[in-house]
């Protein structure tokens, strides 16, 4: 009893040490934490159009579409895509981000598709051409295309200059996913270069609506790096959503709001 007792003291000591050097001894300046405004919602479109407008506010209130701007916001919503990029697995990386001086204003929004090797598809079908039980199964918000990636359930963006090749930050990305069944299966995770600004979930979708938005806005951080996790498959001729009978939770996208590029340097 008595060698375990001086093993107590022995160990409080250490710890009383331990703590001071820590406490009083360290000219590490503390990390400062990491502050964000999140906006998230799920139900139909009438149900998110509130927390999508509060975070186009948070964005800047002027809608972008030419290059040259310093303040304001993007916004892609696939429509405008032209049928040779439809209802196929060709659409450019770069699209929204054509670098031709000659080039529609429409292409120059500074964003970029990390190209990983496989392809994404928009679709103006709900994706029947992959499997004919996604019908019924995906809402636009914005009618009547929707994007995923067909690589797998995680894809990445990074930002540009409007019409230009240089690198870019961003404060904040939001986007709209459709049928998201699980709270765990889909996210959004933010980088300042190769720092991890955090992973933010979006919320199941409701009785009320397929749709899910989920935004974050960093004040004081340059976001260089957006990374998608889109359910928890792929789409895929065979595999089908829990709500329809299968086990996986299949997710694809909608409308992305971010606030105007701008250079890192």
């Amino acid at each position: 009893m008595k060698q375990f007792s001086f093993f107590l003291i022995l160990l409080s000591t250490a710890l009383v040490v331990s703590c001071g050097k820590n406490d009083y001894n360290n000219n590490t300046p503390p990390v400062p934490p990491i502050v964000s405004n999140v906006v998230k919602a799920s139900g139909d479109s009438t149900g998110i159009i509130g927390s999508v407008n509060q975070f186009r506010a948070l964005l800047g209130d002027s809608l972008n579409t030419t290059p040259n701007k310093t303040s304001g916001r993007r916004e892609v919503n696939w429509d405008a895509v032209p049928a040779g990029f439809t209802n196929s697995g060709n659409f450019p990386f770069d699209f929204f981000n054509s670098t031709d001086p000659l080039g529609p204003n429409g292409r120059k929004r500074g964003l970029i598709l990390t190209n990983t090797g496989t392809s994404f598809r928009v679709d103006s079908t709900d994706f029947v051409e992959i499997d004919a039980s996604y019908a019924a199964q995906f809402d636009a918000f914005s009618k009547k295309r929707l994007f995923t990636y067909l690589g797998n359930n995680i894809s990445e963006i990074s930002f540009k200059v409007p019409g230009t090749s240089t690198d870019a930050f961003v404060k904040g990305f939001g986007l709209i996913f459709s049928d998201v069944d699980d709270a765990n299966s889909t996210s959004l995770e933010f980088f300042a270069g190769t720092k991890s600004l955090g992973i933010f979930k979006a919320s199941a979708r409701t009785a009320a609506g397929g749709f899910s938005f989920l935004g974050v806005y960093f004040p004081n951080e340059k976001v260089t790096k957006v990374k998608i996790t889109s359910g928890n498959s792929i789409l895929a001729s065979g595999i089908k959503d829990v709500s329809d009978g299968g086990t996986r939770d299949l997710v694809v996208m909608d409308d992305f709001f971010y606030d105007e590029p701008k250079a890192t340097n």
